[in-house]
């Protein structure tokens, strides 16, 4: 019997699946170390291998072939747009999808203004705007705090993600359209769907159980 490999993203997505996984017998106690320097971890008895990777490169490995099964936002599975199977909404990991910005910016929203956007997430930003909306944008990438953005002036509006508003709210600025719901999905590789269904299909099934 060949390895099931999962890649999880790190942090809190990868810390609430484990606690799910071991509810379903998966265990790997060696995880849970925080002073590990392991990359790969094995569970002999079960033939299951994980790893922990950044959230943006799970959707490639799993794609690739190098897991046949991830554990991921939602965010990421849009953004990323690799060719794999969403097989589970797990639930947890709850948050949204929006355009944010200032009060005053709901008007250029309304009347296809030519604006500019602010994003982590360029891909979903552009595909809402052209496709959804049909309102011509320039989409400006950023890897830290997008809030800033229409604070400074660089963009009317933000796509970002919100969990509770809080920080919106404190720098003035308010969710202006929601996009989509998100939260933690698992995705499966391709292949491996077809050629390792049954113990898949398992273990989603046990999953599903204790959801």
């Amino acid at each position: 019997m060949r390895y099931l490999t999962f890649a999880l993203a790190k942090g809190r997505l990868a810390k609430k699946t484990l606690t799910y996984l071991e509810k379903i017998g998966i265990e790997m106690e060696e995880m849970k170390d925080p002073d590990t320097r392991k990359l790969i971890f094995v569970n002999e008895d079960l033939k299951i291998k994980m790893f922990l990777s950044k959230a943006s490169d799970v959707p490639t490995y799993v794609e690739y072939g190098a897991a046949d099964i991830g554990v991921v936002g939602k965010d990421t599975i849009l953004e990323e747009g690799r060719k794999l199977y969403e097989v589970m909404d797990l639930g947890f990991g709850k948050c949204r999808m929006c355009v944010c910005g200032p009060e005053s910016a709901r008007e250029l929203l309304k009347h296809q203004q030519l604006i500019r956007v602010a994003s982590k997430y360029p891909n979903i930003a552009k595909d809402y705007f052209n496709n959804i909306k049909h309102q011509t944008v320039e989409v400006i990438k950023l890897h830290g705090s997008v809030e800033l953005a229409p604070i400074v002036g660089l963009s009317e509006v933000i796509v970002d993600i919100v969990e509770t508003g809080t920080t919106l709210k404190e720098n003035g600025l308010t969710v202006l359209e929601e996009i989509c719901p998100l939260s933690a999905r698992v995705v499966v590789n391709q292949v491996s769907m077809k050629m390792e269904n049954e113990r898949i299909t398992g273990i989603l099934n046990e999953l599903k159980k204790v959801l």
